[in-house]
């Protein structure tokens, strides 16, 4: 974990007083038990907490709480008891060496926090440089491909060439078409990304026919020119559902578009759905599967396949897992035994009394 777990603390002022009444609460439990412990102990014991106090907080607090510990622990605990006096020689070497030990301890701890602060930075700034780079890398191509081709198909028919005919027109709009699905694709996938790194992702929760919905976005697919052929298998009836329609259609529409792009031309696709306790929609393919040992990375944001040729930015499939997180759901991949990948989707089932189709 990366995280700065301080980066949470209170601010200066209740660092002040936690640390006072950290020391005090300690000292007080350590009287109670001053008769069976001895005060050097009690050092021990008061060191451990000043040592607490400086792995949480600022400096200055952490330099008050060890004086002030330092005091209590003379004049509570070293004998004569209730006086700053000190009887022994070695007493008051010990309560010398106490004082500093809690002292460079204090500040060789914040420096150590400020050392490894320092270095996590480093670390993040230089992640965030790979994590650019990589997506940068996969943009130059996934957004430059479909707009060359955008322009060169309307550069074709704004030239009004006569050697055009009609049936090659419409492959030229048939190509610009399918390049501005792909790109608006691209779009919405880093769209999404943003939305679900943001944080604020908030399903928005309707009524859903999910086979419609299933219907609608293989019909969509379909229309891009996939040549794989997709199947269906649903429960039914499925009951109306309560979840966000927006988010499932994204989650679908990625994995039926990664499905299509990683497995062969002739395979089959198939879409899986039924409703008991939970919504669970699979999709499975007769393709080649996953490397066994990359499945637990695939659903990481800008990951691709180590040994694919097939270009992509690697954002699809973290997009499945942010929104069916989002919507309270888990996503998971499995190559099957018998040959090709089956990711299952498994959603909170709030179903509706209604019955679809019924007249109200």
């Amino acid at each position: 974990m990366n995280k700065d777990l301080f980066q949470n603390k209170p601010g200066l002022r209740w660092q002040y007083f936690y640390s006072v009444l950290i020391v005090i609460t300690v000292s007080l439990l350590c009287y109670g038990l001053s008769q069976y412990l001895g005060y050097r102990v009690i050092a021990l014991i008061l060191l451990l907490a000043v040592s607490i106090i400086a792995i949480s907080f600022e400096i200055f607090p952490v330099l008050l709480a060890a004086a002030l510990s330092a005091f209590i622990w003379d004049f509570f605990f070293i004998p004569p008891h209730f006086t700053f006096h000190v009887a022994s020689t070695e007493d008051a070497i010990l309560l010398i060496m106490y004082f500093i030990i809690a002292m460079v301890n204090a500040v060789l701890t914040y420096r150590i926090r400020k050392v490894e602060k320092l270095a996590r930075l480093r670390q993040e700034r230089a992640k965030a440089v790979k994590l650019y780079n990589t997506l940068l890398n996969s943009l130059s191509h996934e957004l430059r491909t479909p707009i060359a081709t955008i322009i060169g198909a309307t550069d074709n028919l704004q030239e009004d060439n006569k050697n055009l005919t009609e049936e090659n027109k419409k492959q030229l709009v048939a190509e610009i078409a399918k390049a501005s699905v792909r790109l608006n694709q691209q779009v919405e996938n880093l769209l999404n990304s943003s939305r679900i790194e943001s944080g604020f992702l908030q399903p928005r929760k309707d009524w859903c026919d999910v086979e419609e919905l299933i219907h609608a976005v293989i019909k969509r697919v379909e229309e891009d020119g996939v040549t794989q052929q997709i199947k269906i298998a649903i429960q039914s009836p499925l009951p109306l559902i309560k979840l966000d329609k927006g988010m499932l259609e994204q989650v679908l529409l990625n994995l039926l578009s990664n499905a299509s792009r990683h497995t062969p031309q002739d395979a089959v696709i198939m879409v899986r759905s039924s409703c008991n306790h939970f919504l669970l929609i699979s999709i499975e393919d007769n393709g080649k599967g996953f490397p066994e040992e990359e499945i637990p990375f695939v659903f990481n944001k800008f990951y691709r396949l180590k040994q694919t040729t097939i270009s992509g930015t690697g954002l699809g499939l973290s997009i499945v897992k942010g929104f069916t997180e989002a919507m309270g759901g888990t996503v998971e991949l499995q190559n099957k035994p018998e040959g090709g990948a089956r990711f299952t989707v498994k959603l909170p089932a709030e179903k509706s009394t209604f019955k679809k189709g019924a007249d109200e």
